[in-house]
């Protein structure tokens, strides 16, 4: 395996595992959202605790979607490098 191959595979897996804690912290996130509240002026705090929370997803959606785009981008570089090498023989 070459060094262009390794390193490619390097920051693919550094990507990918950046891409899973966002998941990861976005799922927890859910948990902890509520699809409906009803709420009366006593439980006004509730509802903070909610539009907090929908700003933490919002926040995150871009990031999401550009380490998830390029480590799909990555890992086909990296596929094409190696047959590309592959092609070349051995050497």
């Amino acid at each position: 395996m070459s060094m262009t191959l390794e390193m490619l595979l390097i920051v693919w897996g550094v990507l990918t595992a950046l891409l899973l804690v966002l998941l990861i912290y976005r799922s927890t996130l859910s948990i902890h959202e509520e699809d409906q509240l009803y709420l009366d002026e006593a439980e006004a705090h509730m509802q903070k605790e909610q539009d907090e929370i929908h700003a933490k997803m919002d926040r995150i959606v871009k990031p999401l979607w550009v380490l998830g785009s390029a480590s799909g981008l990555l890992l086909l570089v990296s596929a094409g490098v190696w047959v590309y090498q592959g092609l070349l023989g051995p050497q």
